[in-house]
């Protein structure tokens, strides 16, 4: 059985966990899973209540414009096979070492033990 108040959903979300449910109970389903799994799918769908208020943090325009440059700039150096600030490559797999040493092209990294790869790493940091 779905739990708490279901003030924040649309009138749109609630049609939709409504018809869902019958879905399920056309299904035979019984009606207390019926609703609780059609309220789970109208949570997956949209991410739960749309309506504003509630405890959620709200967040300034600034600080979301800061959030996505300061992504967009660990991102590029992932591409580029620079290490995240304190990752260190003793703690790498060696999925993540050979990965790095292709994105360097490092000859003969194929055929390379894990701490031949760290110590390639290291030669050309």
């Amino acid at each position: 059985m779905p739990r708490g108040s279901k003030d924040k959903y649309t009138d749109k979300q609630k049609r939709k966990a409504e018809h869902i449910e019958e879905s399920y109970e056309a299904k035979g389903v019984s009606k207390d899973e019926a609703e609780s799994r059609a309220w789970a799918t109208v949570n997956k769908q949209s991410g739960g209540g749309e309506r504003t208020g509630g405890s959620g943090q709200k967040t300034s325009a600034g600080e979301k414009q800061a959030a996505r440059k300061s992504s967009a700039r660990r991102a590029a150096a992932t591409r580029k096979g620079v290490p995240r600030p304190g990752q260190k490559v003793d703690g790498m797999t060696k999925t993540e070492l050979m990965e790095r040493a292709r994105k360097r092209n490092i000859p003969g990294r194929s055929k390379m033990r894990k701490s031949e790869l760290i110590e390639a790493l290291r030669k050309g940091a």
